[in-house]
């Protein structure tokens, strides 16, 4: 069996921690697998009101992918909006990235016009309207109640719906003790990012999650059409954290996925 290594990357509010169903099925079978921490999330020691900018969040990342080996590549994996912290990370090190794999997550091609349902990158994940916002989510003014909010977070009576719905009690009980609020400068930059040639020459895989309560099911869609992967995966009975409410389908899909390419 061929070795590959897989690195994952979390979506907004969580951390490496969501993907370790499916990081221990892979070292389990022979793979290796690295959950990354963004600035300000999981472990990572930053407050993220302090996150200044979509590069500033993706740091570890980054740092991570300019210190592989010039003979190694990985495969990325990304979750929820921070399919946009791999699109740009794939941009900067595309050396480095032999396959980007985004489950439920922002995949949008760098230096394209975004349609306005897609651009409102605080909604690409949340199917709420201006008006929902406040109702769902709680923000943190870092920089005094008349500017604007640094980090938000997803209230807790609306958590399981809108992430967890499909998943095991365990892992949303589990979930509730490890989230963090998300930098709101994070979100800044993802539809903007540059075209990149050589990051789009790198095979994608989309995952689209049937259950999904919070990225609209018309929305996943359309980002496929408008930026066709390589291969493309549904997980008819996933909400929106694949990672817990499907994780031996998932861990399958990354495998066939990654059967296509070379360790």
């Amino acid at each position: 069996m061929s070795e590959h290594h897989f690195v994952f990357v979390h979506g907004a509010g969580h951390g490496g921690w969501c993907w370790y169903k499916i990081a221990n099925s892979l070292r389990e079978n022979g793979h290796k697998a690295t959950c990354i921490d963004l600035k300000g999330a999981g472990i990572n020691l930053t407050d993220p009101n302090t996150v200044s900018s979509l590069d500033d969040y993706n740091q570890p990342l980054n740092d991570f992918l300019s210190q592989l080996p010039l003979d190694q590549k990985v495969i990325l994996v990304s979750h929820s909006v921070r399919g946009g912290s791999m699109t740009a990370a794939m941009c900067q090190y595309p050396s480095k990235v032999s396959m980007a794999v985004y489950v439920a997550a922002a995949m949008v091609k760098p230096g394209t016009i975004i349609p306005p349902i897609l651009k409102e990158v605080l909604k690409i994940c949340s199917g709420m309207i201006e008006t929902e916002a406040e109702k769902i989510w709680d923000f943190t003014f870092g920089n005094g109640p008349c500017n604007l909010p640094t980090t938000m977070m997803m209230k807790p009576e609306y958590v399981r719906d809108k992430y967890y719905n499909e998943s095991p009690m365990e892992d949303y009980t589990l979930a509730t003790t490890l989230l963090r609020p998300a930098p709101i400068m994070a979100f800044a930059g993802i539809v903007d990012i540059p075209a990149a040639p050589e990051a789009d020459k790198i095979p994608r895989v989309y995952v689209k999650t049937g259950k999904d309560n919070m990225f609209q099911s018309s929305r996943q869609d359309l980002m496929v059409t408008l930026w066709p992967p390589a291969q493309y995966f549904l997980l008819e009975e996933s909400d929106h954290s694949a990672f817990f409410s499907q994780p031996e389908a998932l861990y399958k899909i990354l495998l066939e996925a990654a059967s296509s390419i070379s360790p």
